[in-house]
Parts: structure tokens; sequence; C-alpha cells
């Protein structure tokens, strides 16, 4: 039987999908790689990996993607972006920007993917780049974590409806893990309190917390993530939830335990305690 096939979206160099795609590459499935910009795919065109430009954007980009392909068996959905910003100071233009990419543009691809995926002699697979975020509440991080959840609880709810086809639905729950994903996000546009924010007093440590300098060089690398999650993907049945990268134990965690145990600690981890005594201090509460 000829080898399996994956398509895997959002692949740019130093990303989560060009290392799902090296790590397919190296199982032996016969895997295209794609990307909105084609100039940013030398990692996985080095490795000898077939190579598409689609833009998740774009259902004529998406449409002209599917006509590269005769057949295909797994597909990934990973392209995506972040977008930190207190839920009060949220510009709605750039969060449904957010939504449009994070969870549309996967149903979107996973709809016109779908017919090649009934085929497959294997039983199709679709894979949602989901986070840790989605069960993990994030301060600074309402927007991004909800278009998480809100894939996840879609790749949940999909997982069902197809199982009855023979396909299966897995939503990838990613933890930190050393991308390109935070510099992408302050490159396209640096995280800045607005003036009129609530928080405007606390600014410097606001936005220390949302540049995520903390995180930038931490994380599990990303090979050594994408090997593990391919791993778990080619098992004869993948599990319907993956938790893989540094951290993930602690969000799975979090998903079990009783309702707000970790918000100490998620305050610390975000700074949100320190914005919060000057906040007081600020409205002469100490």
């Amino acid at each position: 039987m000829a080898p399996r096939t994956v398509l895997i979206t959002g692949c740019s160099d130093g990303g989560l999908g060009a290392s799902l795609a090296l790590a397919f590459h190296a199982a032996g499935l016969k895997v295209y790689a794609t990307a909105r910009n084609p100039s940013k795919l030398g990692q996985v065109t080095s490795a000898g990996i077939e190579t598409l430009t689609l833009d998740v954007l774009s259902s004529e980009s998406i449409k002209n993607a599917v006509t590269k392909l005769s057949n295909l068996d797994i597909l990934v959905n990973n392209a995506g972006a972040e977008y930190l910003m207190p839920v009060a100071d949220v510009d709605i233009t750039d969060a449904k920007r957010l939504f449009d990419l994070n969870v549309w543009s996967y149903i979107e691809v996973t709809q016109a993917f779908l017919p090649l995926l009934l085929k497959s002699p294997h039983g199709g697979l679709i894979v949602n780049q989901s986070s840790v975020g989605s069960v993990a509440v994030l301060p600074f991080q309402g927007v991004y974590t909800a278009s998480k959840a809100a894939i996840a609880m879609l790749s949940d709810t999909l997982r069902l409806e197809l199982s009855i086809l023979g396909m299966t639905v897995v939503d990838l729950k990613t933890g930190v893990v050393r991308s390109n994903l935070i510099k992408n996000q302050k490159e396209a546009k640096p995280p800045t309190l607005p003036e009129k924010s609530i928080y405007y007093p606390a600014r410097e440590v606001v936005e220390k917390a949302l540049s995520q300098d903390a995180f930038a060089e931490g994380g599990m690398p990303t090979l050594q993530w994408a090997t593990a999650v391919v791993g778990d993907l080619l098992k004869r049945k993948p599990p319907p939830v993956i938790w893989r990268g540094e951290q993930a134990w602690v969000a799975r965690l979090i998903s079990v335990l009783p309702f707000g145990t970790f918000d100490g600690m998620l305050k610390k981890l975000t700074g949100l305690d320190v914005v919060e005594k000057i906040m007081k201090v600020g409205a002469g509460r100490y």
C-alpha cells in the first residue's frame, strides 16, 4: 500500500507546522507542507518535502490547494496566531481577525478536504492544533485562549459527527514549545496597552506580560515535541486528545481540579498579582 499522505497548514520556517512536517516525513509519510508565503518554506523544502501555497484565510487559495491532491489521509490544521490584551482593552476588529484564523479557517479547510479524507483507505484523520490555553485561564490572553477553546469544542463535536463515517478527529493541546509563535506575534503588532486602559497605571508590568519575554526562550524543542506528537497520531488508535509540550501536564491537571484552584499561581505567572497591588495603591486601598 502506498504511504499515507498528510497535509499540514502553517509550515513556515521555525514553527510547529514545519516541525510536524519533518517528523511525518521522517516517519515515512508523503507530506504536503503549506504556508501562505512559499518563501518561508525553506526548512521543509531543504528536507525534500513537497510544498504548496495555501492561505487559509482565502477561499480561492483553499480550493486551489485541494485540486493539487488526488488523495489525502491526514489533515493537520495548524496555522494560527496569538493576540494578547486585557479583555477590557481588546480591539474587536483584531479579535475577529484572530477568530477567522484560529477557528473559522480550520472549519473551512476541513470542509474543503473532507471529500478526500472520506476516501482514505486508512480512515481519514483530522488534527486540530488547540492549546493548553483552551482549558487554562491565562490573564491577558482571553481572546486567544477563547479561540482555542472554541476550536477544541468544535473538534470534539466533529469527532462524534465523523466517527459514524469511520473518521478520527484529534484535539492537539500543545503546551510551551520553543517555536516562533511569540516572535511572530510581536513582529506583527507589538503589544502596547492603550492609554485609556484601566490598567494603564500598571502598564509596565502589563506590557511585560503581553510581550511574553519570559517564555520566548523556554519550552520543549519543536522537533522533540513534533516527534512525540507524530508518534501519538500514528498509533493504530490515536487518542482523541493529545497533551504534548512543556507544562502540558499542569494544564491537564487544571482541567480536572475544582474551579479556580490555580488562580493564585496563574496570577503570579502573568504578573497579575503585581498589577493588583499597583492598582490598589493607586486607588488608595493600601
